[in-house]
């Protein structure tokens, strides 16, 4: 924690729609909102009751012309961003022509979706990267055919022919492996994710699926997860939403002498000490000094050590130049049991919310998120600060889940080889830690046990109107720490910072990964639930 405040401290200085869906056209209606329920994965009659959605009758697509159609959308370019892109400067050094030529994961991943729908529809068309086939390398040849058996063996699984998925699934693990290359790794524990759906739709025990690790290496991964966490948090597109939030949190309650911070999922809670510093040099020009600081806590199923760990190094960060703070945890084994008086709310302070992360998280529970969301409003925060995934995994459609989801990593699998190149043991635990979580979760496994179900900012944006959220738009300042961000990082030039609407996109090569946003609440609206 020591090494990681002293980076921030001598860092940066805090002073200074979703992309539509070109294939299924689906309109915007009215400021009511027209939401798609099979991205949600919610009762439709239910709500729409709630929500008022005019939810147009529309022909219903056949699984394979939906999961095509998603493919050809990739495979054109038009899941990729197209909003006002922020130029990020970088060394000569990073734009070396290895670097230009080297093909990535997506345009792998794009040529052998294109090569699985020529097979599919038994014709030769137009497809814009077939003549990049005739130059591909030996290597990447071999990538595209895998990731063509890859998507075979997903169609087949979704078609519930699992012999036939079977017999691909054993070609597509004899040539992909752990410890090749980028795409070898991403079909290694795509794979194993299918097998192990495969073994539970057919009530065999699983084998191959959950087996990512031995014994020895289940040791090693569990010695490593601490240092994953802290690798994934110091990632630039998790640094953007910190620095670029922060931001945003001190242009809306800066000049206040009492703040009130309420944090949904601390964390290791670096952010706050950039908040700290940042809070510091606003008020020494401010004729209202800053007479406290409140950061609180909500524990959920995070340890209860970990965070107290968290709250001691943000007082003695805080002590160490007589900063005004103090910290609370407020534990919820249920968010429905949390009440406004825990929070101990002074009538002076002004109040932000930070969502790192976490609302999706509780999408399996909506009761609870609208609980939650209403009780937040009840609280009249000055802002709440969002970062979420910027990905739809949870349609109710396998195999459209299955390539929204292989498109997502392998976007996450080509950054790590680019930024953790220098570092095999952190790469490879990243791999297995994190990303096989959410592959294996996405894919393999469905009803409650699937509990990773992120929606797009879009959708996210028209379940918040129900609360009378209003999207505010992040300042000139806010993108500018986001811009700093990225260009004191190695491989800042594959970076992507956008602006879609009034949020910010944060990905890789113009693949979507993160969002962040910015909202206020207003008094009157819609929802008169919590």
């Amino acid at each position: 924690m020591e090494n990681e405040i002293s980076w921030f401290s001598n860092g940066i200085v805090l002073n200074q729609e979703d992309e539509e869906d070109a294939t299924s056209k689906k309109k915007l209606l009215s400021d009511e909102d027209f939401v798609s329920f099979d991205d949600w994965d919610f009762d439709v009659e239910e709500e729409t009751k709630k929500v008022n959605l005019y939810v147009p009758q529309k022909k219903k697509e056949s699984p394979l012309i939906s999961s095509l159609n998603i493919l050809k959308d990739y495979g054109n370019g038009f899941r990729k961003l197209k909003g006002q892109k922020i130029m990020i400067q970088t060394s000569e050094s990073e734009r070396t022509p290895s670097v230009l030529c080297k093909m990535s994961t997506d345009e792998i991943l794009r040529l052998g979706g294109q090569k699985f729908i020529q097979s599919t529809e038994h014709s030769i068309i137009d497809h814009p990267f077939a003549s990049s086939l005739l130059s591909l390398s030996k290597e990447d040849s071999r990538s595209v055919a895998l990731v063509e058996r890859l998507l075979a063996s997903a169609e087949k699984v979704g078609e519930k022919l699992f012999d036939h998925a079977t017999k691909l699934l054993d070609e597509c693990d004899n040539l992909s492996s752990k410890r090749g290359n980028p795409v070898e790794r991403l079909v290694y524990y795509f794979s194993r994710a299918l097998r192990e759906r495969v073994d539970r739709e057919t009530g065999k025990k699983c084998t191959k699926g959950s087996g990512i690790y031995g014994m020895r290496d289940l040791e090693d991964a569990l010695r490593s997860i601490n240092a994953c966490t802290i690798a994934f948090l110091d990632m630039p597109l998790c640094q953007v939403a910190k620095f670029a939030g922060i931001q945003a949190i001190v242009e809306n309650v800066g000049n206040s002498k009492k703040i009130h911070i309420i944090d949904l999922e601390i964390k290791m809670g670096v952010q706050w000490t950039i908040l700290m510093q940042a809070l510091a040099t606003h008020q020494r020009n401010s004729q209202n000094p800053l007479e406290h600081l409140k950061i609180t806590a909500l524990l959920g199923a995070q340890s209860r050590t970990k965070i107290e760990e968290t709250g001691k190094q943000l007082m003695n960060f805080a002590e160490s130049f007589d900063f005004p703070f103090s910290f609370k945890i407020v534990a919820v084994e249920d968010i429905l049991d949390l009440k406004r008086e825990e929070l101990d709310i002074d009538p002076e302070e002004a109040i932000a919310v930070y969502s790192p992360y976490f609302l999706a998280n509780m999408l399996m529970q909506q009761d609870k998120l609208d609980f939650l969301m209403g009780f937040i409003k009840g609280l009249n925060p000055r802002i709440m600060v969002i970062a979420e995934v910027e990905a739809n995994h949870n349609s109710p459609v396998f195999v459209n889940r299955f390539i929204e989801t292989l498109f997502y990593h392998g976007a996450f699998f080509d950054v790590f080889e680019d930024y953790m190149k220098n570092d095999e043991s952190t790469r490879s635990a990243m791999e297995s830690e994190f990303m096989w979580h959410g592959i294996r979760n996405i894919i393999a496994v469905e009803g409650k046990e699937r509990s990773i179900r992120h929606v797009t900012i879009n959708l996210w944006s028209k379940y918040f109107k129900r609360f009378g959220m209003e999207e505010m738009k992040l300042s000139d300042s806010s993108l500018y720490q986001a811009k700093m961000v990225m260009e004191k990082f190695s491989g800042g030039n594959s970076f992507t910072l956008e602006m879609n609407g009034n949020f910010l996109a944060i990905g890789w090569k113009g693949t979507p990964l993160n969002s962040l946003s910015v909202w206020k609440f207003h008094k009157r609206s819609a929802f008169h639930g919590a």
